[in-house]
């Protein structure tokens, strides 16, 4: 029998400077993702739920999708390539939405690594550097943003655990 353990994100080692990560799958943004995300973190702006108000006050007379949903769903594309192994995300550098998103768009997301240093203080662990964008079906650039991740070093990552063992495969 062979055990295939899926990676979730990776080690400092695994990052090379200029890597691209092509985060898979998409996700097509409903008018109820965006009004759930609106009214869980209190965005009450009609800009985003109320069809009326933006057909006749807004520039581009539809609903636009909150843009925290948007940088949400793409740095949550991103955690299985780039953060999944990761001690803590320290800092977003930058966010830029280019364009809008409506609701009905299919977003995807890609990470390219832009630098790596060793801790200074800690010799377990580095800070990753990289930029993710995330992109429309149209092509178009919807989302960018810059983060520093610290991740352990291979050999001083904690073991991944599950509450049981290999006696759940063994016949009864």
């Amino acid at each position: 029998m062979t055990v295939y353990e899926r990676p979730f994100g990776r080690y400092f080692e695994d990052f090379t400077p200029g890597d691209v990560y092509r985060h898979w799958p998409g996700k097509t943004i409903t008018e109820a993702d965006d009004h759930l995300f609106c009214m869980i973190t209190m965005n009450h702006h009609p800009l985003h739920t109320n069809v009326y108000f933006a057909e006749h006050e807004t520039v581009h007379k539809k609903n636009v999708v909150v843009g925290n949903l948007v940088y949400s769903l793409v740095l949550g594309m991103s955690v299985p390539d780039v953060s999944g192994a990761a001690i803590a995300n320290l800092e977003i550098e930058s966010l830029v939405h280019r364009y809008p998103t409506f609701h009905g768009d299919t977003i995807y997301a890609e990470t390219r690594v832009l630098d790596r240093t060793e801790s200074k203080s800690k010799p377990d662990r580095g800070i990753v550097l990289v930029e993710t964008k995330g992109i429309n079906q149209e092509g178009k650039e919807v989302c960018y943003f810059r983060r520093r991740v610290m991740v352990w070093k291979r050999d001083s990552a904690p073991v991944r655990m599950r509450p049981y063992g290999e006696e759940i495969w063994t016949e009864s």
